[in-house]
């Protein structure tokens, strides 16, 4: 299990340093095999999973060490990458990056390879091209069958999800962490995802990473707001 994650201060002014997030230097402690990372567009999400999945070597564009469809000509943030030092309980490189940004590109990939090598490559998938599913479909066939055991860390998973598929996919982490043999470390604007039970969450605020609880997160905090009065934030934002 990862267990910390480290940037020492860098007094490099340019992206992605100049992020508030690292400016001054990140300690993250994962403490739970279910780790969320809240925070608005631009924080730098996106930007952190991404230079966790490559310092463990999965692939930057999705996938894990196997999937060779990108290489670090694709990767802008090899300097953050290589400042940054992961500490781990039981170090492991099974595991996944899923990105929703790059998901196409994945599924494409995979059928390249399918008609190259004549073989049935999609059985870690559901049994038939991620592409021939609808866009929720398929994110939740990769999430059901390729799962099984390493770190998973996943960006914004519920891009193509409805809320009732949002709470299947709350089960499936549930389940696959509650086996022992999975973590997650996921960036999502969800405010259903979080929920999930035996998870730590923390906010990027202030240039920081705060904990939070699920309901005192500013995404469930603003989702519940709009449910409870709808028409005092139509009002203000339609007139």
């Amino acid at each position: 299990m990862l267990t910390d994650i480290t940037v020492e201060k860098n007094n490099n002014k340019n992206f992605p340093f100049s992020l508030p997030i690292f400016k001054n230097g990140l300690k993250l402690h994962l403490s739970s095999p279910i780790t969320f990372i809240l925070g608005d567009n631009g924080s730098g999400k996106s930007t952190l999973l991404e230079s966790i999945a490559y310092k463990v070597g999965f692939n930057v564009l999705g996938g894990n060490r196997n999937h060779s469809y990108s290489n670090d000509a694709n990767y802008d943030n090899v300097e953050l990458s290589n400042s940054m030092k992961l500490s781990w309980s039981l170090k492991t490189s099974k595991g996944f990056f899923f990105r929703a940004e790059s998901f196409l590109d994945f599924s494409g990939y995979l059928d390249n390879l399918a008609r190259e090598t004549g073989s049935d490559i999609y059985g870690a998938y559901g049994g038939r091209s991620l592409q021939k599913q609808s866009h929720g479909e398929a994110f939740l066939s990769l999430f059901q069958n390729k799962f099984r055991e390493g770190i998973f860390i996943l960006d914004e998973p519920e891009a193509a999800l409805s809320a009732e598929k949002q709470l299947a996919l709350i089960s499936i982490i549930y389940e696959l962490a509650s086996s022992g043999k999975c973590q997650f470390i996921i960036a999502t604007h969800s405010p259903l995802l979080i929920a999930t039970p035996n998870s730590t969450i923390y906010e990027i605020e202030d240039g920081g990473l705060e904990e939070r609880k699920f309901d005192e997160t500013k995404q469930f905090q603003l989702y519940k707001s709009f449910v409870n009065k709808p028409e005092y934030f139509l009002k203000k934002l339609c007139n």
